[in-house]
């Protein structure tokens, strides 16, 4: 089977999400994902991510994130608002509370939201949030339905917090709606700004380094594939957002029947 193929937001994080549509379908790929910035998404910002979207035929994989802190109202009801409109399938979701029994009400809170929108709530865990671990991320997910209430796996995540693919086989592969790849050497930072640099600005393609990518899709063989590859050396050698686009889609094909 032939899988959906997406580039994520983070590979653009310099565009409007009207234009990351546009790039997205200039490039050749069938699906992307959007970034919501709270402070500039409006409803017009709304209607011309719509409007990209309808007309060049570019499905709406995500929108992204929702992320409660402890300090700021993350204003996940708007976001979830906001991926309804524009016909985005799934919304991204991640914590940096404290508490993940916290963490876990406000999820269903929002799942609540979400379904009533007909969006898929994903939880991403972060090695470098306290929401860290696939356990957690289950243990967030496991009160909802299938198909209501999914878990995101970005495999440089799931690497550098120790989790392995038998941990990824534990769980009923349908909680996985789509998967973020991207690729990094085996070796794993220790320090948090180090884990954070890597994976804003040092992911590779994939088949650049040493994850254990075609291991993961075996053992989540339907999941749609996002490509999160937020690299600073991508940015540097593909100015133009087109050429990295279709530059990316070129490494991300040759995953599309695994």
């Amino acid at each position: 089977m032939t899988r959906l193929l997406s580039i994520a937001a983070g590979v653009h994080p310099d565009l409007a999400p009207e234009r990351m549509v546009e790039v997205a379908a200039a490039a050749g790929w069938p699906a992307c994902g959007v970034w919501f910035d709270p402070a500039s998404w409006t409803d017009a910002t709304t209607r011309a991510v719509k409007q990209r979207f309808d007309d060049t035929g570019v499905v709406a994989l995500d929108l992204e994130p929702i992320i409660p802190a402890p300090d700021h109202d993350d204003q996940g009801e708007r976001v979830i608002e906001a991926a309804a409109a524009i016909g985005a399938r799934h919304v991204l979701f991640t914590s940096r509370l404290p508490d993940l029994s916290a963490t876990i009400d406000r999820f269903a809170a929002l799942c609540d939201v979400a379904s009533g929108c007909g969006v898929t709530l994903v939880c991403e865990f972060l090695p470098i949030f306290p929401l860290r671990s696939l356990a957690m991320a289950r243990d967030v997910v496991n009160r909802h339905p299938i198909g209501r209430a999914g878990i995101l796996i970005d495999n440089l995540h799931l690497s550098r917090s120790g989790g392995t693919i038998d941990d990824v086989q534990s769980i009923d592969v349908r909680r996985f709606p789509y998967l973020q790849i991207a690729d990094a050497p085996l070796s794993v930072p220790t320090e948090f700004a180090a884990l954070l640099d890597e994976a804003i600005n040092g992911r590779l393609l994939p088949g650049e380094g040493s994850l254990p990518i075609a291991e993961l899709l075996a053992a989540v063989p339907v999941a749609l594939l996002s490509f999160e590859v937020r690299s600073r050396a991508l940015r540097d050698g593909f100015t133009d957002p087109v050429d990295r686009a279709r530059h990316l889609l070129t490494s991300a094909q040759k995953f599309s029947d695994f």
